[in-house]
């Protein structure tokens, strides 16, 4: 049986067109569309148009180059500069430019604020397309590493440390160049020296910074490479790195807002992250959802106090466990007398602050409990008693518990990680992404925003298609 064979140097009498090679259902269209949508003018891309010399590349292909190239996992400037040359789906996108891998690191480290804008810009196209409805938004955080070693995280005992070493070494060292000069040994010996010395006295003097950044900011860590990332504990252990969180609407799952921040929880991100979607879709949500992490009632307060139906779980509410029959929401609070009562009748009246901010303590006091039947189950405290800590917003953790137990805040929180959840399994596992490759929170929010765009496109195309994507585009 004979094969078909094909034929390098064959001409063609009417050779195709670039654009004969990219089909109309090619999703590479999609993202070409989708960048001429935007209004790079409102980034404020960083270009001379007064730049004497060789012609700039055009910002909108170099944008398009790197949408194209995160989308599917491709982030390194050698990388994408090979597509370019390789890749036929580069190409026309590119309308065959070529653009180097210096520029297009350039491009993207010189326009890391406008990038970090391309999901906002990105959202109120889908906003206009009734895409987004911005009813029901959920939030989510997960940990990135950072373009970092942990080799260079410094903290105040290391430094201190290391600069014991580095002293005793550099005393050594002067000691051996005197004793070379008493022995007018060979030159060479002494050159060599004299450069081991200048070494550990710039180490020190990089530690000696280090440890000045830490006790003037009163943080327990700085790494040298990235002073913005931190030491982040997650499931795979310890490493310098960052907290991503996105907003994700319930309608279709398109991410609204996405940022990075170097707080190792996400105690404090419920309000920031939601009043920020809220500003993309320029209007309130009417109910915003998370997990356990971000159950922090002064900061969930912010949000419930705009009108915002919040479900989040406190994290006994999380855990699922069964109340015990002493456990403290047995113990009810009578607001008018200001004490608690107990599940056996005993009062416990206010005693005093403890200290911490908004924090009351309630106790019956010396010799009451210990008369009780249900000693040494409930407490076994002999001076004070049970005691209950009254928390300043505690109002609102109640009032947020009881709410959470509703069949229809179960409903809302049972979508949670099929919606917010699933954004960060596809950049982890589908693309390959468990670490930035920008420094700085400029940089790593610029990454995090072209993933979510990314994010959001795929969902586009699956929802709508290639060619009704590029129809529903184009007018815009």
């Amino acid at each position: 049986m004979a094969y078909r064979q094909g034929e390098r140097g064959q001409r063609c009498l009417f050779p195709e067109s670039l654009d004969d090679y990219v089909g109309p259902e090619d999703p590479v269209r999609a993202y070409d569309a989708f960048v001429d949508a935007l209004d790079l003018a409102a980034l404020e891309i960083t270009w001379d148009p007064h730049q004497v010399g060789c012609p700039s590349y055009d910002p909108r292909v170099m944008l398009k180059v790197l949408v194209y190239g995160y989308s599917y996992g491709i982030r390194s400037s050698r990388k994408l500069e090979r597509a370019l040359h390789h890749n036929l789906s580069f190409i026309w996108l590119a309308g065959g430019l070529k653009p180097d891998f210096k520029t297009l690191a350039r491009f993207r480290r010189d326009n890391r604020h406008a990038l970090s804008q391309v999901l906002k810009q990105g959202a109120r196209l889908c906003i206009e397309l009734n895409l987004i409805e911005g009813n029901t938004l959920f939030v989510d955080g997960s940990k990135f590493r950072g373009n970092v070693s942990l080799n260079n995280l410094w903290t105040v005992e290391r430094c201190e440390r290391a600069l014991a070493r580095v002293d005793q070494r550099i005393a050594e060292i002067l000691a051996e160049c005197e004793a070379v000069d008493d022995r007018e040994a060979d030159q060479a010996s002494l050159v060599k020296l004299q450069d081991t010395l200048q070494k550990k006295q710039k180490l020190k003097a990089k530690v000696a910074a280090a440890l000045e950044k830490l006790r003037r900011e009163d943080r327990e860590s700085v790494n040298t490479t990235d002073p913005e990332s931190r030491s982040m504990h997650g499931r795979q252990g310890s490493h310098a790195g960052y907290n991503a969180q996105i907003v994700v609407d319930d309608q279709h799952g398109l991410i609204v807002h996405s940022d990075v921040v170097n707080d190792n929880n996400d105690l404090g991100q419920f309000a920031d992250q939601i009043n920020a979607a809220n500003e993309t879709l320029e209007q309130p949500c009417q109910r915003a959802c998370a997990d356990a992490g971000f159950s922090n009632a002064k900061v969930l307060k912010q949000i419930d106090d705009q009108g915002i139906e919040v479900i989040v779980p406190s994290s006994k509410q999380a855990q699922g466990r069964p109340a015990g029959p002493f456990d403290r929401c047995h113990f009810r609070y009578v607001a008018e007398e200001d004490v608690y009562l107990c599940p056996a009748g005993t009062r416990l009246p206010f005693r005093r602050l403890n200290g911490k901010p908004g924090q009351r303590e309630y106790y019956p006091g010396r010799g009451v409990c210990p008369e009780c039947p249900h000693f040494g189950t409930c407490t076994s405290n002999k001076t004070t008693g049970r005691k209950i800590v009254r928390h300043g917003q505690e109002a609102l953790r109640e009032k947020l518990a009881r709410h959470y137990e509703t069949s229809a805040a179960q409903a809302v929180f049972r979508r949670r990680k099929e919606k917010v959840e699933l954004p960060f399994g596809h950049f982890k596992r589908n693309l390959g992404v468990d670490s930035f490759l920008l420094r700085g929170l400029a940089g790593v929010r610029a990454e995090m925003s072209l993933l979510s765009t990314c994010f959001n496109l795929v969902r586009l195309i699956s929802l709508v298609g290639v060619s009704g994507l590029v129809a529903k585009l184009s007018p815009l």
